[in-house]
Formats: C-alpha cells, structure tokens, sequence
C-alpha cells in the first residue's frame, strides 16, 4: 500500500564493501515481488545509475538539481528496464556539490525536503550515500528513516562500522531523532576461508539480530552485472550472488511484516515469488544448517546486554559452487 514509504539510507564510508551493488540488487529484488521503489543516487562516481542501466545522456539533470531545488522529484524521475523501479540518477554536477553548497541555508536538509513526498509514491526509497561521512552521506541520513549498512567481511571493515554507528549517533541527536539502524548485510563472504566467519561472529555477536541472516558472497557474476548495466538479478537469476539479494530483500520484507503486524513465522524466501527463487524454503532451510558452523554463537566483548539483540542463526544464502 502506497502512502507509508520507508527512506533508507545504504552508507558505509569505507569503498568497496558492496555498498552500490546492495542499493541495485536490493531495489530490484523488491520491485520485482511488486513493491514501488525508488533509488536515490547521492554518489557522485553515479554507479548506482550505471548499474541500472542509465546511460550518461539520460542524465541531464538529476540529484544535483533536485537538491538546489532546480527541479521537482516527479521532474527527476527516471524508469529503469526493471518495472516498479525508478531512480533520481547521480550527474557530474553532483561532485562539487559540497563546495558549492557550504553557504547554503539548511544546507543538511536539503534531500530531505526534496525527496519528502517520495514516500507518497513509493514503498521504498533507497539513498546510495557516497563512500565518505560528508555533506551528501548527512543529507542521506537525515532524509531518510533508517540505515542499512553492508560490511565486507574483513576485519578493517570493523573499524569503519564502530566510526559510522559513532556517525548515527550524532545524527540521531543533532538532526534526526527518529533515525534508527535498519541492519547491517555482511557481504563478500567467502567459505574458502575462515576470516569471513571469523568477521561474521564478531558483527552478530556484538549487533544480534540487527544483523541479517543472509549474507552476499564473493561472485563472479555480481561482479561482472555492472559493466552490462544491470542487476546481477537481471543478468544471471541463478547465480548464488541473486539469489542471495533474493533471501535479503525476503528479509527486508517480513522484518516490516513483524513491525506492522506482530511476530510470524514466515520463511524469508517464502515472501518472494517461485520465479525468483532458485530454491524452495525447505531447500534453503537445509543449507542454512548445513552452514551453521561457519557462524558458531560467540559473546562479542563490548556486548550491549540489550536482550533484543542476541545471536542469531547463519547464512540464508547459498554461498558455494560460482564463488571467486
């Protein structure tokens, strides 16, 4: 039902964790069990945009424009090739935004009066927030309602994630009360080696179930979507690398269901469409417990004592045969 959109905000400052190939994958994967979603491209390098197959001279105006107010959201409005999926796409423009806009009255809620009647027209509102904790990342956070934040599995990602919860916290006091942690993806993880599990107990230790059960792999073919312009979901259905954004976006999907309607029992993957899934429920329930021990329950020190987040089970996704 439209008229009770979510505005989340995909950030990590560190590069390279996944960060844009999750805002692509994720938006599609809810677009195509019928969900309105919009992506905000707020990177100025405009992966989101490439990925989603918006070539540069579709880009005449966009995140930079609507973010001076040079231009309506309904103005700023891009189809993709996925139905359900639009998409406000990064231009050149947008790289000095943060020079030109330091004199800038309000300057930090400029997103969030531009994209505020988004969540009028869409179920989802994704914000690919740029791979730094500047001027753009805080229009990010302070526009939307909550964060999801992927992490690499590997150990300097950590560092990066404690200074980026220190960065919401701020946030949250400062600019935006009601910002809240969406969840925190463990992506690019590889069952050839023990650092990934290592990294995964550390995170769902410390965080609970704030952490997502499905974790992203290391795949080829996630990794070669891009450069045709497409989701991994669009270019190869099959591989491990979508059918794992298929058990997220599943999660994403009954973790709303529980807030708006109580406890279920529902199988994330059950929420997405037999088409889009390359196993059944059962089928993917017998691959968690075939992975479990990858993800022993550890007591992280430093743990917040809070009794909702507390150790969760492994992986959903299937993170064997096409990894790299």
């Amino acid at each position: 039902m439209l008229g009770a959109g979510r505005i989340i905000a995909v950030a990590n400052q560190k590069g390279g964790v996944g960060k844009t190939t999750t805002v692509i994958n994720l938006a599609t994967a809810l677009a195509a069990v019928g969900r309105k979603v919009l992506v905000v491209d707020l990177d100025p390098q405009g992966n989101a945009s490439t990925g989603l197959g918006i070539a540069n001279a579709q880009r005449s105006t966009g995140t930079y424009d609507l973010l001076l107010g040079k231009i309506s959201l309904d103005e700023a409005l891009i189809e993709t090739a996925v139905p359900n999926l639009a998409i406000v796409a990064s231009t050149i423009d947008l790289s000095a935004a943060e020079l030109e806009l330091v004199d800038t009255e309000r300057r930090e809620y400029l997103l969030r009066d531009a994209i505020r009647s988004a969540v009028e027209k869409f179920n989802y509102v994704l914000i690919d927030c740029p791979p730094a904790l500047g001027l753009l990342t805080l229009n990010g956070l302070i526009a939307a309602h909550t964060v999801l934040v992927p992490l690499q599995c590997e150990f300097l990602a950590l560092e990066g994630l404690s200074q980026l919860v220190r960065t919401i916290e701020r946030v949250t006091t400062r600019f935006n009360p009601k910002l809240q942690l969406e969840g925190i993806v463990l992506t690019m993880y590889d069952t050839r080696n023990k650092l990934s599990s290592l990294v995964s107990d550390d995170v769902r230790g410390y965080f609970g179930e704030k952490v997502y059960k499905t974790v992203i792999p290391r795949n080829v073919r996630v990794s070669e979507a891009p450069s045709h312009g497409k989701p991994v979901l669009l270019y190869d259905l099959s591989c491990a690398g979508s059918q794992a954004y298929v058990h997220l976006a599943g999660e994403v999907l009954r973790r709303d269901t529980k807030k708006n309607t109580g406890p279920n029992t529902t199988e994330d993957s059950a929420l997405v469409p037999n088409n889009l899934r390359k196993t059944n429920p059962s089928e993917a329930g017998s691959q968690r417990a075939a992975q479990a021990p990858l993800l022993t329950k550890t007591d992280a020190v430093g743990h917040t004592g809070d009794p909702a987040l507390s150790s969760t089970e492994g992986p959903t996704a299937d993170t064997t045969g096409d990894n790299l």
